[in-house]
């Protein structure tokens, strides 16, 4: 009797306390476990776009695309200032593509522009079939021509009308200041892009469903970080850059920019000390981060941090040379002995890192910058055909893919499993949001808009394509050279005959490796563990 009352109890225990709150923890443990992943993924997808390489500092044309409402026009110098705007109508209904061309090369010739940044919204195609055809005439007639690139204009359009694009720019409507966003984005991708909050930018993964106070700390800890290494030009930066700098709040970076638009361009880091609420504690925070190319000190350029500077003054007393003679002298630096230069206050490793920015001062850590040149008449999925090698630009990196941009306006999945001859457990390990990559062509939808992709430019039409689940829920028996699939599972589903296997016969005797004990009994009495 007590054993039968025993089981009745467990069972209902289980059941109705016990087996639920197992089941709510797992559920939350689960959804944590994916809210984390999709959180760092987001993140390192931010952090490579933030990286992209810079243009840099030449004046650019930005080309904001629309076919009824126009082609959005704006011309910033190399310090990312607003020199010119205007629209122009190339496209259907309008068709006013020689005027177009026209007001161009126009404004090409008149403020020496040397980029085109074009964004990859709607009418990106044809306006960069403008932009290419106005390249080869300038060619044609012996000139310089510019350079054109394809732009992501994620985003864009929540800056335009935001608060801060409306003070930076005022007398601009809406619309062009997406065309000047889409410039200053070739030219310097960190610069502008931390004018946008990091969530509208659309490189994350089910960003929709995570926690929104976990996804902002983790983001804005990723843009501060891209931020401060690669540092911020003191004299050009803007208020949203500066408020990413370790040690500078919003009104702080504020209360720098107006201090350099009434007293000029900051000529030293020491003069930072004169901006009003900037304290020393700030100061301290901050200076290593800030840089002032052409100051009264070459060392304002670099990385190495004001209060480092006496280290600096002994390595040229101990070389015998003048500041700008070491800078930049591999040999001379690799020379030197960073144990002979550390006292009490400056370690050994801070020594180290002095040294090694004084052999590359101000280096930035970005990749040499490069375009993605789109095939000419693959404008959209239908032009798309099986076996085409496409150069194109990776959008956006996921746990099952990355997904590339071969301007069809529709970005095309390059599976996990189609990315390399080996395993690869993270897409990150292959590719990153921002890089110039060839993709083959392996699959296209057309009626349901899906492009399937491949980095293996040997791969044919069925081996890039991902495997196809059978009835019982396996995965094909194809391996993941051959197809993407599991090596060794065949069609076994997952509620295969594997699961039962040396369970065997279990009457007559008990199992020695079962556990022991009253409760362990009436479990197994009650049909748990059976």
């Amino acid at each position: 009797p007590a054993t039968a009352w025993l089981a009745t109890t467990v069972r209902l225990a289980w059941r109705a306390k016990l087996m639920i709150s197992a089941a709510v923890d797992a559920r939350i443990r689960l959804r944590q476990r994916a809210e984390d992943e999709a959180v760092a993924v987001f993140a390192r997808n931010l952090k490579d776009l933030l990286l992209a390489a810079p243009a840099g500092t030449r004046a650019t044309l930005g080309l904001d695309p629309g076919f009824r409402t126009g082609v959005k026009v704006a011309v910033v110098d190399g310090t990312g200032k607003v020199v010119d705007t205007c629209a122009i109508f190339p496209h259907q209904p309008q068709k006013q593509w020689d005027q177009a061309k026209a007001t161009l090369a126009a404004l090409i010739a008149r403020h020496n522009v040397e980029l085109i940044a074009v964004g990859n919204g709607t009418a990106s195609r044809e306006t960069d079939a403008l932009a290419g055809e106005l390249i080869a005439d300038i060619r044609a007639a012996g000139a310089k021509a510019p350079v054109k690139a394809m732009v992501s204009e994620a985003g864009a359009s929540v800056y335009s009308a935001s608060e801060y694009a409306a003070r930076e720019m005022p007398n601009l409507d809406v619309t062009l200041r997406g065309a000047v966003s889409i410039a200053r984005r070739l030219q310097d991708p960190l610069a502008e892009l931390v004018k946008i909050d990091p969530k509208s930018i659309g490189v994350g993964q089910y960003q929709h469903d995570v926690t929104p106070g976990s996804l902002a700390r983790s983001l804005d800890a990723v843009v501060e970080d891209a931020v401060n290494a690669v540092g911020v030009d003191l004299n050009t930066a803007s208020v949203p850059l500066l408020a990413r700098v370790s040690g500078v709040t919003e009104s702080l970076a504020e209360a720098i920019v107006a201090y350099r638009e009434s007293a000029g361009a900051f000529r030293s880091r020491k003069a930072l000390l004169d901006v009003p609420r900037l304290g020393p504690k700030a100061f301290e925070q901050c200076a290593g981060f800030l840089r002032i190319r052409d100051g009264e000190d070459p060392l304002d350029a670099s990385g190495v941090h004001p209060e480092s500077y006496p280290v600096v003054r002994r390595i040229l007393d101990r070389s015998g040379v003048t500041l700008g003679e070491l800078i930049g002298d591999e040999r001379t630096l690799r020379g030197l002995k960073p144990a002979d230069f550390a006292d009490e206050r400056f370690g050994v490793p801070t020594v180290t890192d002095i040294l090694a920015e004084l052999e590359k001062p101000g280096r930035d850590p970005r990749p040499a910058f490069s375009t993605a040149t789109f095939a000419a008449g693959v404008e959209k999925v239908a032009d798309l055909k099986p076996g085409m090698v496409l150069e194109g630009v990776v959008t956006n990196v996921a746990a099952f893919g990355a997904f590339v941009d071969v301007g069809v306006h529709q970005d095309g999945l390059v599976h996990v499993s189609a990315m390399a001859d080996r395993f690869i457990s993270d897409p990150h390990e292959v590719v990153k949001s921002g890089q110039v990559v060839k993709v083959k062509v392996i699959d296209v939808d057309v009626e349901r808009q899906r492009i399937g992709l491949s980095l293996r430019l040997n791969d044919n039409q069925q081996q890039g394509k991902r495997p196809e689940r059978n009835d019982r829920g396996g995965q094909g028996g194809q391996n993941r050279r051959d197809g993407g699939g599991n090596q060794g599972r065949g069609n076994q589903g997952r509620g295969g005959d594997r699961r039962n296997q040396g369970r065997g016969n279990n009457s007559g005797r008990r199992d020695s490796n079962q556990p022991m004990g009253s409760m362990a009994e009436a479990l197994r009495n009650a049909g748990f563990g059976k």
